[in-house]
């Protein structure tokens, strides 16, 4: 019995220890909860533009590009074209007469440039160097305009929610006081169908543009791999400073820095090519030490060569050609760039200029929607107005809301894709 007494609590004590083991586990939960919680979420656009960023594979090699393009800057500094090369070579009769017959030869070879080379390759080392840079910079114009219309993108969706899930509620309202006047004998089963048919039909609605939230949510998510704050600020953009009257794009536009500097790397490798009509030539400095037989002494001479490689190969005829159709493809895109930019860039103030009349004239449509809603609901209570007539004021009541909204971001999103047409980032 003594035995018996002592093992019942230690068969009992697993289940003393589970609340205690519950407790753990929820303290465990809580502080993983609280630590993604506290995980940074995109607010702006600045953000989501940074978090983009660091996933682009130019980001992530453009040092290494940059090291490389510092590289040949230094190759071109050079006295040499290559390294000089170290040559030694050994002659002796050891193998058949073996009559002392020995000679050692010590010598260096260095490669020369050519006429006009030293200085063009730096030229090009230089020109390639530039055109990292204004690589990177019109890699990141093009991912801040692919953010800019999912950033919008993802705003509008969400406020086409909101507006939905508020008219699901106004329908659900009115529904619900037309079935209580059907209830009380004041309106026919008709107009209650009819208001529920409403409600059905916002339901819908609003099912749809949350569908479309998660669409424009992810669009955005594809490109930071975050996650976007659920209340994300939709104040517009800083507005440029200057804007040029004329419709012309600025020469530091990064696409038409990244064309013009292209075109200055093909010029200068054309350049290039042309003086490298052949081989470079070879300076040889040579030292001998020999003796004819055993017993002579041995003999000391120097020798200074020259190797001068006649006549011009292929590959440089190769490379002339390469180097101006690359020269002639990229002044022929920089000139269609700037055409098409300029015009987007008209397109951009003329845009600007309709979104903020329009938000002018969809704020007093509003205002004026909203006061005659509210004179309908009165009349309709009283019984003054017809269930079709409060339908119909209600419906253009949402719409005249909605395009209020929708005009007000459409200027913000107007003011970034002026922005964009300037060639600016997201500050």
């Amino acid at each position: 019995m003594h035995f018996l007494f002592q093992t019942a609590p230690a068969a009992l004590r697993p289940r003393a220890n589970l609340p205690c083991l519950c407790a753990i586990l929820l303290a465990l939960g809580t502080a993983a909860t609280g630590a993604m919680a506290q995980a940074p979420a995109i607010t702006t656009l600045k953000q989501a533009l940074d978090a983009a960023w660091v996933r682009q594979p130019e980001a992530a090699s453009s040092d290494l590009h940059k090291q490389a393009a510092e590289g040949r800057k230094a190759a071109a500094q050079s006295w040499t074209v290559e390294p000089p090369s170290l040559e030694v070579s050994a002659k002796t009769d050891r193998l058949n007469r073996n009559d002392g017959s020995r000679e050692l030869e010590i010598g260096v070879a260095v490669p020369l440039w050519l006429p006009g080379e030293r200085s063009r390759s730096l030229a090009l080392a230089e020109a390639e160097a530039g055109a990292v840079d204004s690589r990177t910079a019109a890699t990141q114009w093009r991912l801040a305009g692919a953010l800019r219309d999912a950033w919008w993108g993802l705003h509008r969706a969400r406020v086409e929610v909101v507006l939905a899930r508020a008219r699901q509620d106004s329908a659900a309202q009115l529904a619900r006081d037309v079935a209580r006047r059907v209830a009380a004998g004041d309106l026919a089963k008709a107009d209650q169908h009819q208001t529920d048919g409403a409600l059905a039909a916002a339901q819908a609605e609003l099912a749809a543009s949350q569908a479309a939230q998660i669409q424009a949510e992810q669009a955005l998510r594809s490109l930071t791999a975050e996650a976007p704050a659920q209340g994300l600020i939709d104040a517009p953009e800083a507005a440029a400073s200057v804007v040029p009257d004329d419709t012309e794009a600025t020469p530091n536009h990064p696409a038409l820095r990244e064309l013009s500097d292209r075109a200055l790397r093909a010029e200068r490798a054309r350049d290039l090519a042309g003086v490298q009509q052949r081989a470079n030539p070879e300076l040889t400095l040579a030292s001998t030490r020999d003796r004819g037989a055993f017993g002579e002494r041995y003999g000391q001479t120097v020798t200074l060569g020259l190797r001068f490689p006649l006549g011009s190969s292929g590959n440089n005829q190769a490379k002339r050609a390469t180097a101006g159709a690359e020269l002639i493809e990229a002044q022929t895109q920089l000139a269609l760039e700037r055409q098409r930019l300029s015009g987007e860039l008209a397109g951009a103030k003329a845009r600007l200029v309709a979104a903020q009349a329009s938000a002018e004239a969809a704020n007093r449509r509003a205002a004026l929607a909203r006061e005659t809603r509210g004179f309908i609901e009165k009349s309709f209570r009283a019984g003054e107005t017809d269930l079709p007539s409060r339908l119909r004021v209600e419906l253009e009541a949402f719409e005249a809301e909605r395009q209020s909204t929708l005009a007000r971001l459409n200027v913000n999103q107007a003011i970034s894709a002026l922005n964009q047409a300037l060639g600016l980032l997201p500050q």
